[in-house]
């Protein structure tokens, strides 16, 4: 398609503002027609930018307005290529095609040659070209250095799965004059397995920030877009690139109304376009719900009132400063009425998923959900605001949407507009602004039910506001009795210790529920049940933050054997196995068995906190259920591993517990302290199609393990996981042959390696590997020790403790003379020195005094004060993973940890521990001064 030169295309021209910048652009540009020269003089006496832009392109404007601006932009873009010399070179070239691109399709606008839409199209067409080539130039980069597992050359030009997606202004291609661009960068993981995912991860996060910082970064030449990645699924917590199926879960799971209406527009726009196709189509059920959704009118109007309270933009239109964008019958008025009518009928009529506002405005009418007048007035309004949202831009190049503060400023606008009477243009964009407030306002009419939350924070009453949205409330019977609960409910949330964390707690929960007839109804008979969310939300962040993460788990409290005897290690497994067996999809059994362990790992806190059962019996509880998962997931790990590498070479592998697993002591924030003994059986590789030699086999094996356990997934993660126990340490393979732990412990394990293997025990793992790891172990114990060389590392090591962690007094149940890890040092030099098997610091606190070397006052000194100390660290670590603090913790939280130490009060309970630990450590001093003969 040809099109005409520029200068036949004139319709309108700006009246220069100051004389003077004016006069040296048309010096400048002599050789031009008067025609030219006059919108040009016009455009420099009003934007102090655009006429520095005419004067560093000043060569190459020449030639782009003797033909059609179209032919010079596709010109420009053209130029932009991802085989650049260097990364500075790409820097430069980019941002002077930012230059010029802004520069014509400016003059173009001013100069009435470009429609809205023209000009809102070049500058999306250069920030798609920006994106898609500073994308391969930084892939490239990771393919050539190797860091981008089984990419090629040839994959640069799919940027090996990465996929950016265009969102807001960029993905309808209707970018303003100083937009950011708003990308969700996504990779397409199911091209990489295993091991591989994580490099890939890795190397699609270096280069999205290096592209990011390619196109964002200020240098002589300027920026080229500044790169927003913010509405990517949680990002406070999530990289600045995110797996497809991991954001797709998100979505299934937690996307919020306001996530849904954004990808309204969303668009791929660079790298792997089919992929972000893909993935775009998989996204439909979220983003259009087969109903008429009705409930996002509400959303938006929240979302509407909240911006304007946080921006500080309610109250009457005023002109000076007026935001065009988000104040008052702005720009953002009418998105939001037309995407909120989208969302309604979109899942219904595919016809309706159009991502511009103007278009989509259009599409409405046609189908009868916009009268055809409102859909011409708010079409007209709309390219009124952008003209004069532009023009406010295009004079400093600035990030704002303001209309000018002081009459000069509106006078500069004025005559920007080729307005000559500033007092006319004022009373068409208030006139405007007024019109398209009255046509959205009358359909986002607030429902008058704000009363409820008269006695509540602003922010607070957001929180309350939204409540109707959720999914719990969409049916009328729902609402009916949750509003009996309501008064109640937040009653009880003001009572709490910390209210306000309360009721954000309480709100995660609820907007996860997907209904609330059942729920509802259950709360009314049963207020206890009310009791126990109020509970959790007020006295424990750790549990209450699960909650609001996995609302699903009361569907364990509703389903009645909730309350009902542990089951015991045996059943648990066995009721894991069955569920892993009725999936088929190794990944769908890692979220399987997170979503299980967390329902009894919640059901543990649950009855703790609530009196149940003791700390001690929690304990174990927790570690049948850390037993359990590690049974039931370790089979799976390796039959996942040996479909590529083959079976284990030799008799297999067993999995030791260390530490508080081994000690069967865990509490709620537990590590998992493992280390893994394989017996090669003389084999050097595995038969699978890929064999690995045996070494390299378990080492990966076990990975593959780790990553099971604690790579963090749609469900969360199961255990954070700790192998510094193993021979060597950090130094040592993570796998270790059963012939070469012997050795270790026999010629090269230091006193501290073999107090640690008293409280080991096998956790799962062939009886072959299981009985050669327990034949070691006992040969260990019984070496023949200078009873003089152990003590005296004893008190090396409490020593190099002391200096390396200072305790945080009484309260600090684990560090601290007389507190558990001084007790539990002394302990399991106990067990080691008797040659026993006993693996809890009671039972080795026991065989110190059968052995004699601990007197009977001084084992008990140090049993009671580990007791003491043990159930303190077990209810506070319920409470939080932070250093204890009782004033804190308010009333919920303190009467626990009164209830768990069995003390009368704040201060009893202190002066208990420290009472304790003073009688412990003097127990220690006593004993550690004579060493058993």
């Amino acid at each position: 398609m040809s099109h005409k030169p520029f200068a036949t295309r004139i319709t309108r021209c700006p009246i220069p503002f100051e004389a003077e910048p004016a006069a040296e652009i048309e010096a400048l540009f002599a050789d031009l027609s008067p025609e030219l020269r006059e919108v040009l003089a016009g455009t420099a006496g009003c934007a102090p930018y655009l006429k520095g832009l005419m004067e560093k392109q000043a060569d190459w404007l020449r030639t782009a307005l003797a033909g059609a601006p179209e032919d010079a932009i596709a010109a420009t873009l053209a130029a932009i290529s991802p085989d650049a010399d260097s990364d500075s070179a790409l820097r430069a070239t980019l941002r002077i095609a930012k230059q010029r691109v802004a520069l014509l399709a400016g003059l173009a606008d001013l100069a009435g040659v470009y429609a809205l839409e023209q000009v809102t199209g070049d500058l999306t067409d250069l920030a798609d070209r920006a994106t898609n080539t500073a994308m391969q130039f930084q892939v490239g980069h990771e393919i050539r250095r190797g860091k981008l597992p089984g990419m090629t050359e040839d994959d640069i030009e799919t940027t090996g799965g990465l996929a950016a997606l265009a969102m807001g202004k960029m993905g309808a291609h209707e970018l303003n004059y100083s937009s950011d661009i708003d990308l969700i960068m996504l990779f397409d993981d199911s091209r990489f397995e295993g091991a591989d995912f994580h490099d890939a991860r890795a190397s699609h996060v270096r280069a999205t920030r290096k592209m990011s910082a390619m196109l964002s970064e200020l240098t002589a030449d300027g920026y080229v877009f500044r790169t927003d990645l913010r509405l990517r699924p949680d990002p406070a917590v999530t990289p600045v690139c995110v797996s497809m199926s991991a954001a797709e879960r998100y979505y299934e799971s937690l996307g919020r109304t306001w996530e849904r209406a954004a990808h309204i527009k969303a668009r791929p726009c660079g790298g792997d376009l089919a992929a972000g196709e893909a993935y775009l189509t998989r996204l439909r059920p979220f983003i259009w719900r087969k109903h008429l959704d009705f409930a996002a009118i509400q959303d938006a109007h929240d979302m509407r009132l909240r911006i304007r309270e946080h921006k500080g933009l309610h109250g009457d239109i005023t002109l000076p400063g007026h935001d065009m964008k988000l104040g008052r019958g702005g720009i953002r008025e009418i998105e939001f009425f037309t995407q909120t009518r989208q969302i309604i009928a979109g899942g219904r009529d595919e016809g309706l998923r159009m991502r511009g506002t103007v278009e989509g405005l259009a599409g409405l009418a046609s189908k009868g959900w916009v009268p055809a007048d409102v859909a011409q007035i708010l079409t007209g309004h709309y390219r009124f605001h952008r003209a004069v949202e532009h023009r406010v831009q295009m004079m400093r190049d600035a990030q704002t949407h303001e209309l000018p503060s002081t009459n000069t400023g509106f006078d500069r606008l004025a005559r920007m507009m080729g307005e000559g009477d500033t007092d006319a243009l004022k009373s068409r964009i208030h006139d405007a602004l007024s019109e398209v407030h009255a046509v959205t306002e009358e359909f986002f009419a607030p429902d008058g039910s704000a009363a409820d939350t008269r006695e509540l924070s602003e922010t607070e009453a957001e929180i309350v506001r939204r409540w109707k949205t959720y999914p719990c409330l969409r049916s009328a019977r729902a609402v009916e009795i949750f509003n009996r609960l309501k008064p109640d409910l937040l009653a009880r949330l003001a009572d709490a210790p910390r209210p306000h964390d309360a009721l954000i707690q309480f709100d995660g929960f609820l907007s996860r529920l997907p209904s609330g007839v059942q729920l509802f109804s259950l709360f009314e008979a049963n207020p206890t049940l009310v009791d126990l969310i109020v509970d959790i939300a007020a006295t424990a962040p750790a549990l209450a933050a699960y909650l609001g993460h996995n609302a699903q788990v009361l569907d364990a409290v509703i389903g009645g054997g909730f309350f009902e005897d542990w089951p015991g290690l045996d059943a648990l497994h066995a009721q894991l196995v069955a569920r892993l067996e009725s999936l088929t999809d190794y990944e769908a059994r890692l979220d399987g068995t997170r979503r299980w362990m967390k329902e009894w790992h919640f059901r543990i806190g649950v009855h703790l906190l609530r009196g149940l059962i003791p700390a001690r019996e929690a304990g174990t509880q927790y570690t049948d259920l850390a037993d359990a998962v590690i049974r039931a997931i370790w089979p799976v790990v390796v039959e996942n591993f040996a479909v590529k590498h083959g079976d284990p070479p030799g008799a297999g592998a067993a999995i030791i517990g260390m530490g508080s697993l081994g000690a069967r002591s865990l509490t709620a924030t537990s590590d998992l302290d493992l280390i893994m003994i394989y017996d090669p059986k003389g084999e050097d590789m595995s038969d699978g199609r890929r064999p690995l030699a045996t070494r390299t086999y378990y080492a990966r094996l076990t990975q593959a393990f780790l990553t099971a356990l604690s790579a963090p997934m749609a469900e969360g993660r199961l255990y954070e996981v700790d192998m510094r126990l193993r021979p060597s340490g950090r130094q040592g393979p993570v796998a270790t042959s059963i012939d070469s732990f012997r050795a270790y412990q026999k010629d090269e394990a230091w006193t501290w390696e073999h107090l640690a293997l008293t409280r080991a025990r096998v956790i799962t793992g062939p009886d072959s590997v299981a009985k050669a790891y327990e034949a070691a172990r006992a040969e260990v114990m019984a070496f023949d020790r200078d009873p003089a060389k152990v003590v005296a590392d004893v008190i090396d090591m409490r020593h190099r403790i002391a200096e390396a962690k200072t305790g945080g007094g009484a309260l600090d149940a684990k560090l601290g003379v007389g507190h558990l890890q001084d007790v539990e040092l002394v302990a399991q030099a106990a067990a080691l020195l008797s040659h026993d098997t006993a693996r809890d610091p009671a039972s080795q606190i026991a065989q110190g005094v059968a052995s004699g070397w601990f007197s009977d006052a001084q084992g008990r000194a140090m049993a009671e004060s580990h007791d003491l100390m043990w159930r303190l660290q077990a209810a506070s670590k319920l409470l939080s993973d932070g250093p204890l603090d009782l004033d804190a913790l308010g009333k919920g939280g303190q009467d626990l940890l009164l209830r768990e130490t069995g003390a009368e009060s704040e201060t009893a309970l202190v002066k208990d521990l420290e009472n304790k630990a003073r009688a412990a450590a003097q127990a220690i001093d006593e004993v550690l001064a004579s060493p058993p003969g």
